[in-house]
């Protein structure tokens, strides 16, 4: 009998795969050349944790077949160390200054060839216009960029940011095919509450990756926040945090990166029991440290130096990622896969001599080889939207005999909820050098709407003079640390002229500055360029500055779901009881 031919004829699309996957076919068996062979490689297999000295057959940029081949290019690899690329599972680009493009040229080089973003911080600025600016921006790069929608955006009902995004406004950006999931849940009191609102972000995206964000969280709440649906955080802190959330099902991605380490806290997480559950992130790196010490090869050296077997390492770069965003058929070099590839000149330092991006040589020797010259769009720029700046911005009664002071812990960006003697001067809150302490505000910048709030921040290493900049997460709000009002006005007058970006400031006299014109949080200059004002950026902080890096912590101290107090556009937060509380307290 013949068989029944189907009535309806297949899709084009269909067709073309079916003919492209018979071609595949035909190298696999060995009965066709293949594109490419990558031959005198050491294959490092993460299924069987072996390795193998086997050629490698890609064509039509998948891997077709690990064996004798033969190829219409043949590439001898000279006894490299033949992996997966390397894939980030939680970044967030704004934090490296860079526009994509110019991420994915650092970091091909490194060995990257792909990540998942969370474009909060663009979002909290520029609502879904940031997500939309940001996949145009990623388009054609030899770096696969993937994002979660952001699930708060503000990040709490306790500041105020540039859009609010409700659930039905994230289904309409998971449409695009590059969206795979919701990003960090980070109001976890709301979600463990049932707040409505935050109920209806995870239930539209059931099914998909759910990115949690919950520090310090366990026992009964810890229960409720998985309940809700989150399965994943990169936000822990300590081994006993992260091993109960490990134990109660969720992905632990241990993060290292600029701001938090927590690479060496963690790592004795990862055993042969648990190691299909851990990811290595990096969440923020800055240019400089991109630049310097790598992206996740450098996360890769650190843990292979603190004792993880290399291939254990490697999976949690690779094939854990993978598998945790539904990332088919990537993460491994093996038939089927995607040809995205790293040549390491050995597994301890990951050094990459040769990449491959669908099968094309995109960076050899630290250096790419692929175009990278999407520009961002141009709405974008002009988003400093600042009141009228007076000295009385920064002038507060001092209205109590105590007062409530943010506590810099250095390496973190938790903070500590201190009390301490009020600092005053003919009535007015002041700066205390001798305690440490500098004055801190933060001012709405997306609507002019002059709403401020104001603080104290101790451990920030100030001797005089003021710092502000436009990077404040997650709002991303103007936020100053001074000792003085005239320093403090000067700098923020100064980062809302250059559309964005940071600022040091003596008394009427502008130190140093680093214009971020692209939402005030990212520039389109190379990074070599931005490696250079960083440079100038440091100096002048230095003359006013004890602290190394103080613009890092500066970021953080607006951000109100990160234990234990922050200061937002409104006010003081207690994180813990996830309220505002009174700069004074009696």
């Amino acid at each position: 009998m013949e068989p029944t031919q189907g009535l309806t004829a297949l899709p084009p699309d269909m067709v073309q795969e079916r003919q492209l996957l018979t071609q595949r076919l035909a190298v696999a068996r060995g009965d066709a050349p293949a594109d490419l062979v990558l031959a005198g490689g050491r294959v490092v297999n993460l299924f069987s944790g072996r390795i193998e000295e086997l050629d490698v057959a890609v064509h039509q940029g998948r891997v077709v077949g690990l064996g004798a081949y033969q190829g219409l290019e043949r590439l001898d690899l000279g006894g490299a160390y033949l992996c997966p690329g390397f894939i980030e599972g939680h970044l967030h680009v704004e934090s490296t200054m860079l526009c994509p493009a110019e991420l994915a040229r650092v970091i091909c080089a490194r060995g990257t060839t792909a990540l998942v973003a969370d474009p909060h911080e663009i979002a909290n600025v520029m609502g879904l216009e940031g997500i939309a600016a940001m996949l145009q921006a990623s388009e054609g790069l030899p770096v696969s960029f993937y994002f979660n929608a952001p699930s708060c955006v503000p990040a709490s009902p306790l500041e105020d940011a540039g859009a609010v995004l409700l659930a039905a406004d994230l289904v309409e950006a998971a449409r695009h095919p590059r969206v795979l999931g919701l990003a960090e849940v980070m109001n976890f009191p709301g979600l463990v509450a049932g707040d409505p609102q935050v109920l209806d972000k995870v239930l539209a995206f059931a099914g998909r990756p759910l990115d949690g964000h919950a520090p310090l969280l366990g026992g009964l709440g810890l229960n409720a926040y998985l309940t809700g649906g989150p399965d994943s955080d990169h936000e822990c802190t300590q081994l006993g945090e992260a091993a109960e959330k490990l134990a109660r099902g969720m992905w632990v991605m241990i993060r290292e990166g600029t701001s938090a380490h927590n690479l060496a806290d963690l790592l004795p997480l990862v055993t042969p029991y648990s190691e299909r559950r851990c990811l290595l992130v990096s969440d923020d790196r800055h240019p400089d440290t991109l630049a310097h010490q790598g992206h996740l090869d450098d996360i890769l050296r650190q843990a292979v130096a603190q004792g993880l077997d290399p291939l254990t390492a490697l999976r949690l770069v690779t094939l854990n990622p993978a598998r945790r965003f539904g990332l088919a058929r990537q993460g491994a070099v093996a038939p089927g896969y995607a040809a995205d590839l790293v040549a390491l000149e050995d597994l301890k330092d990951f050094r990459a001599l040769m990449v491959f991006k669908a099968g094309r040589l995109v960076a050899r020797e630290g250096r790419c080889l692929a175009p990278c010259a999407t520009p961002f769009p141009p709405l974008a720029r002009d988003r400093m939207r600042v009141g009228e700046l007076s000295l009385g911005t920064f002038r507060v009664a001092a209205a109590g005999a105590r007062a409530r002071v943010i506590g810099l812990v250095p390496g973190q960006i938790l903070t500590e909820h201190l009390v301490e003697q009020t600092p005053a001067k003919d009535g007015w809150l002041a700066a205390d050098s001798s305690r440490g302490l500098a004055r801190l505000t933060v001012i709405e910048r997306h609507q002019a709407s002059g709403r401020v709030g104001q603080g104290l921040v101790k451990g920030l290493g100030l001797k005089g003079g003021a710092l502000a900049g436009s990077v404040a997460h997650d709002s991303h709000n103007l936020v100053v640390a001074g000792m003085d009002e005239k320093s403090m006005l000067t700098a923020a007058r100064r980062v809302a002229e250059m559309g964005g970006g940071l600022c040091a400031a003596l008394g009427s006299r502008v130190l140093t500055e680093l214009a971020l014109p692209l939402a005030g949080l990212m520039t389109p200059d190379p990074l070599e360029r931005v490696l250079s004002q960083l440079e100038d950026l440091r100096q002048g902080a230095d003359l006013i500055c004890a602290h190394p890096e103080p613009f890092m912590p500066l970021s953080f101290v607006c951000l109100p779901v990160i234990p234990h107090l922050k200061l937002t556009d409104r006010g003081l937060v207690d994180v813990d009881a996830f309220a505002p509380v009174e700069l004074f307290t009696d």
